[in-house]
């Protein structure tokens, strides 16, 4: 009898079959000269995420979890982890002296492939092998290649044009029009539900155990994100350094989108660092808002009750807000209104991340996960900040309340958007 997972998708091997095409769509993206370049200096060149995909899977499933023997001790380690530096410096030193070339690394790939596949296969029609720790194992490795996708894509972001085409997807900019009316929309003293219950739910990250209530004084929140053309008074004013997705040519201000640059989208919401969005907020006189107060703000309703997404008990649609892999780029701010909260807070999930004033820290509750132990402990630092929601190129599996994002303050290369609270 085969296993329902939930998500909702009928096969673990399915899954990771569409992942991993999705991922050579991704490297075949650039040219052999951005493929072994490092448009991001805090992380490894693109190169080194071919292998990481696969061999963190291996390792995590077929290794760790089902007791199969390494492939290639050596290769398993060097593509195992990656890395977050405080500085490009520690990055440079993180890496070896050569990497691998590229056909020995897509090699070792289809056979790290071929033992995951068959551990997914057995789980798929014998549950009996679906043990605790290979179903946590299961999970790990499929949502971690999604979430790989988006961060590779920060990085395939700063590739020049010329070294790079579109491989999937619709690359169609929407620059949209002029940005919505502003609006504060007040949302009253209550309780939010964060995190997970452990024996309620299939699987999450070990982050967002475990399920707690709390109470979040009243406060009021823009109905929308900021935008471009809030963002340009500041910097115009000497507020802050210019985004990283902005250029200027000729005296005038340009985006730079994932395929082309057009002149910079007045409503789109602006991607900036935490840093550049705290010191917006303090110069607007508000503020970021917390994570509880996201959870208010997205999930709560008048009557008390809370519901599964801001819009309701659905699933993400493309109607509810750009995410999904839908389009590569933002959209302008207020362009999804079926995806409203119920208190009319829109984009609260989708066309970018939404940073809070929270440090990633850990709920009561919390424990290590087994399948990937360092997957959350090793950034309770107090320098990342606590990010929700999700971005064009999030995936829709990741789309629920409980999950949590984190970033550097200063790491200015995410896909995060904000709006003010007061």
């Amino acid at each position: 009898m085969a296993i329902t997972l939930a998500t909702g998708r009928s096969s673990f091997a399915n899954w990771y079959d569409q992942n991993r095409r999705r991922s050579a769509a991704l490297f075949d993206m650039v040219t052999p000269e951005a493929y072994a370049s490092r448009p991001i200096p805090l992380r490894h060149p693109v190169r080194f995420y071919e292998g990481h995909l696969p061999a963190f899977s291996f390792i995590t499933l077929a290794k760790d979890a089902a007791g199969a023997p390494s492939i290639d001790e050596g290769m398993e380690r060097l593509f195992y982890r990656g890395i977050d530096p405080s500085s490009a410096s520690a990055a440079e030193k993180s890496a070896p002296q050569q990497w691998p070339e590229r056909s020995e690394v897509q090699a070792m790939a289809r056979k790290w492939d071929a033992a995951v596949l068959d551990v997914l296969r057995a789980a798929d029609t014998d549950p009996r092998s679906l043990t605790p720790r290979i179903k946590e194992a299961s999970y790990t490795i499929l949502e971690h290649e999604p979430m790989h996708h988006e961060t590779l894509l920060y990085m395939l972001h700063r590739v020049p044009f010329a070294d790079k085409h579109r491989t999937f997807g619709d690359a169609r900019v929407q620059p949209g029009g002029s940005p919505p009316a502003k609006s504060k929309i007040k949302v009253p003293l209550g309780a939010a539900r964060l995190g997970a219950r452990r024996n309620a739910v299939e699987f999450g990250w070990d982050n967002e155990f475990e399920e707690h209530v709390v109470d979040v004084p009243a406060f009021e929140i823009d109905k929308h994100s900021v935008t471009n053309a809030d963002f340009l008074e500041f910097v115009e004013r000497g507020g802050a350094e210019p985004p990283a997705f902005w250029s200027k040519r000729d005296g005038r201000w340009i985006q730079v989108g994932m395929f082309e640059e057009v002149p910079l989208p007045p409503a789109w919401p602006v991607y900036v660092s935490q840093e550049q969005a705290a010191a917006y907020a303090r110069w607007r006189g508000g503020r970021l808002m917390t994570e509880p107060e996201f959870h208010r703000a997205a999930y709560g309703t008048p009557d008390g009750s809370e519901r599964t997404q801001p819009w309701g008990e659905a699933a993400p649609a493309p109607e509810h807000g750009n995410f999904g892999f839908d389009h590569f780029d933002p959209m302008a701010a207020g362009s999804h209104p079926a995806g409203a909260s119920a208190w009319g807070v829109e984009d609260l999930v989708g066309n970018g991340w939404e940073w809070t004033s929270t440090p990633f820290a850990p709920f009561a509750g919390f424990e290590v996960m087994q399948s990937y132990p360092g997957y959350s402990a090793d950034f309770f630092d107090g320098q990342h900040y606590v990010m929700k929601g999700a971005s064009p190129v999030t995936d829709r599996e990741l789309i629920r309340r409980s999950l949590r994002n984190w970033f550097r303050s200063n790491y200015p290369y995410v896909y995060a958007k904000f709006r003010l609270a007061y």
